[in-house]
Parts: structure tokens; C-alpha cells; sequence
């Protein structure tokens, strides 16, 4: 059976691929290669698979060729547009410095007109206080003028009886010189009676010019008065906002701010008090109002410079990497960023964010060169990474000094400053409080 399938196998084959011989002929001798059928197909089978591997090979070749050509163009694409968003952000980020310098300006403006408002309001107190004493002076000595008045019509009066009983006598009695001895001393009198009344008149235009004049001052006064109420509002409630935003608590740190500073931004003495028991006008009411807020608003002013309310960065910078969980640059890993990273050049400068005390200026594992700066409230900085440290450890420092520059130390992929907030001594993102701050500064 299998002979036979052989066979009619083998003939089938042969009318396709016939036996071929090649003859190998040399001087001596001729020789040949038989062909078979089977040793035909197996090298066209051998042909076809290399010519099938090699279309497949250049096909892969080709398409792979086409793919990461179209990946280098996808890859530009998103680099131009990632450049892009970062061209809109660095926009965006000069146009809110800007508003900030001017929301500054703004306020600096403000403090100045209140301090000229406040001249103006305690001059205008004193002025008006001298008015009131002129006008009780002018009072007194208007009483005492009619009660002269009157007590000369009335001499005047028994001067009048008296002669009109003895005019009769008195003519027919008296001599030339007595009649010219009373008629002088009528004249005198009359005279007298006249300049007191004038003096009265004149007392009593007086006293309603005075009276003009103290309304005139009263509004005036109240104009002082409701502007000075109105910056207080402008200039107290950003304050308190940017407090607020930063999650710290404005009376805690207000009280705090006054038992520091009580001998200078103590509340302070209102304009006036009653020794007699009498209660406070309504002016005295709302200069003592202003005067505390404007208390407030010194209270305000201390604890912000004392709370890292700025960018530790002034430079074009970008903004790498945030506070929380991330992918470690090093290891790959899930891991918690205590802070934010700002990327710039080398030596670019690093600004302290508040008023403090440097506790450290020098190098610590992990963070190269670092700056730590302790505040008030139980608020510390720290500027880690640094490749120049500029102030050393006890150094006292205020909001914009240069405290080092900007490098590449410790534990970094490249030139950048790890900043870091810590409220008690733990971490919080130091974006809240530069956030916050917008607008203010």
C-alpha cells in the first residue's frame, strides 16, 4: 500500500519537477548531479522561505522605520506644546508679580494717606477743642456784659424816677454847674448803655460764626472719618484673608504678636476720657474705633513679616515638583515630598521668606548645603541643595535677604532649591502660604 502511494506520489511530483542532471565535465572525465524531483521541491521550498523571510524581515524593517517616525513627530509635537504651556505659565506668573507690586504700591499708599488722614483728624480735634474754649470765653463774657447791661438800664431807671420827682426842685434849686454835672453824667451813661449793647450784638455774631465754623469742621471731620474707616476696611481685610488661607488662626497670632511688641504695637490711648463721668461724644467714639483698628493693622503688618508669606525665589524659575506623593527621581519608588522644588540656573539667588533666626548653615545628609530659618508662631524654613551658603548659624535675617544660591548638593538630579514649610515640625506645602499672599505683597 505504501509502494504504491509512493509511487503515484513520485509520479505526480515528476510531472512537475522532472529528474534533471548537471554534468560536471573536466579534461578527463565527465560527471553528473542527479536531480530529483524531491531534491528539487525541498530547494524551491527552501527558496521560497528565504524569499518570504526577507519580504517579512524588510516589511518589519519598514514599518517599524514608519513608526518612530511618526513617534519623533508626536514627540516634538508634545514638546512644542508642553513649551507652549510653559510660555502661558511664565506669563501668567509675571503677570501676578506685577499685581502683586502693584497691590503693594496700592497699600503703602493707602498707609500714608491714613497717617496724613490721622494728622489731619488730631489737628483737627485740637482745633476744634481751642474753638470750644473760645466759644465758652466769648459765652461768659457775653453774660457778663448783660448782666452789666441790665444792671445799668436799671440804675438808668432809678437815675430817670428819681429825677422826674425832683426835676422840679432840682431846676429851681440847682446851679449851672450842677445841671452841666448831671447832664455829663446822663451822657456818660447813655453812652456806656450804648457801647454795652453794641458789644453784646457783636458777642452774639461772633458766637454764630463760631458756631458756623464747628459745623463746618464737624463735617469736615466726618469726612476724615469715613475715609480713614474705609482704608481700614481696604487695608485690614486682605490682611486677615491671607491669614485665614494659611490656615493660621488671625486672634492666636495676633495676641501672640502683642504680648512680643506690647510697648510698641500696643493698643493705644484714645483720644480722650471723661474725669467727670460723663460719657464719650461720637467722635471720640469712632477716633477710638480707628485707633484700634489701626492697632490691628500695625498687629497685622508684624505677624505677616514674621510668617514666610513670599517666594523664596525672584529669578524666571520653574516649578519642578509639589508637596505629597511622588515618583522618586533616584529609585522609581512611591515616596512623600516634603516640600516644592524651583529649577534654575546655578547661583541664582535664594531669598529668605520671613523674618527669623538661622539654626542651621551647613551641610546635611540628603539635602547638600541647606539653610534652616526659625520663625515666629513655631514656623521653620528650610532652602536645601544650595551651592553657596551666605549667612551662618544665630544670624538674624529678615524677608528678602540673600541667605545662599542656588546648586546642586546632596541627594539631586539637578541645579534646583527644595524649599520646605514646618508648622511645629511637621511638613506642610509651602504653597499655601506663597498662594495666599497673592494680591497682598
Amino acid at each position: 500500500m505504501r509502494t504504491r502511494l509512493a509511487i503515484k506520489l513520485h509520479s505526480l511530483l515528476e510531472r512537475h519537477f522532472p529528474e534533471r542532471r548537471v554534468f560536471l565535465k573536466s579534461d578527463d572525465d565527465t560527471r553528473f548531479i542527479r536531480l530529483s524531483s524531491e531534491t528539487q521541491i525541498a530547494a524551491v521550498a527552501g527558496v521560497s522561505v528565504m524569499v518570504a523571510w526577507t519580504a517579512i524581515a524588510t516589511s518589519i524593517l519598514l514599518m517599524d522605520s514608519i513608526g518612530s517616525g511618526n513617534f519623533r513627530e508626536q514627540a516634538k509635537r508634545d514638546q512644542a506644546t508642553y513649551q507652549e504651556r510653559l510660555n502661558i505659565l511664565s506669563q501668567e506668573r509675571d503677570t501676578r508679580a506685577a499685581e502683586a507690586l502693584a497691590a503693594h504700591d496700592r497699600f503703602n499708599v493707602a498707609l500714608e494717606q491714613i497717617s496724613v488722614m490721622q494728622s489731619e483728624l488730631l489737628e483737627s480735634e485740637n482745633r476744634r477743642r481751642e474753638l470750644e474754649t473760645g466759644i465758652e470765653v466769648i459765652q461768659t463774657t457775653l453774660r457778663a456784659t448783660m448782666k452789666q447791661r441790665e444792671d445799668a438800664r436799671s440804675e438808668l431807671a432809678e437815675l430817670l424816677q428819681s429825677t422826674d420827682g425832683g426835676a422840679a426842685y432840682m431846676m429851681a434849686t440847682a446851679n449851672p454847674e450842677q445841671m452841666a454835672f448831671m447832664t455829663d453824667a446822663l451822657s456818660r451813661t447813655a453812652a456806656q448803655r450804648d457801647q454795652i449793647a453794641a458789644d453784646a450784638q457783636g458777642a452774639l455774631d461772633q458766637r454764630d460764626e463760631l458756631e458756623l465754623e464747628i459745623r463746618l469742621m464737624q463735617e469736615r471731620s466726618d469726612e476724615i472719618f469715613r475715609q480713614l474707616e474705609e482704608a481700614m476696611v481696604i487695608s485690614v481685610e486682605p490682611l486677615d484673608k491671607m491669614f485665614r488661607k494659611a490656615g493660621m488662626p488671625t486672634d492666636r497670632i495676633l495676641d501672640e504678636v502683642r504680648r512680643g511688641y506690647s510697648g510698641v504695637g500696643g493698643p493705644l490711648t484714645p483720644l480722650s476720657f471723661s474725669t467727670r463721668g460723663e460719657e464719650l461724644t461720637p467722635d471720640q467714639i469712632r477716633a477710638n474705633v480707628l485707633l484700634e483698628q489701626m492697632d490691628q493693622l500695625n498687629l497685622y503688618r508684624i505677624a505677616a513679616e514674621k510668617a514666610p508669606f513670599a517666594s523664596p525665589v525672584r529669578a524666571a524659575v520653574r516649578y519642578t515638583s509639589g508637596y505629597g506623593t511622588r515618583r522618586d527621581p533616584k529609585t522609581g519608588g512611591r515616596r512623600m515630598h516634603n516640600g516644592a522644588d524651583f529649577a534654575g540656573a546655578t547661583g541664582t539667588d535664594i531669598f529668605a521668606t520671613a523674618d527669623g533666626v538661622v539654626t542651621h548653615a551647613g551641610w546635611q545628609s540628603g539635602f547638600g548645603r541647606l539653610v534652616k530659618i526659625k520663625h515666629a508662631f513655631g514656623i521653620e524654613t528650610l532652602y536645601a541643595h544650595n551651592t553657596k551658603i551666605r549667612v551662618k548659624v544665630g544670624q538674624r535675617v529678615s524677608r528678602g535677604d540673600h541667605i545662599a544660591d542656588m546648586g546642586s548638593t546632596g541627594r539631586s538630579t539637578g541645579t534646583h532649591l527644595h524649599y520646605e514649610v514646618r508648622v511645629n515640625g511637621t511638613p506642610v506645602n509651602p504653597m499655601t502660604y506663597i498662594k495666599a499672599a497673592r494680591n497682598v505683597f
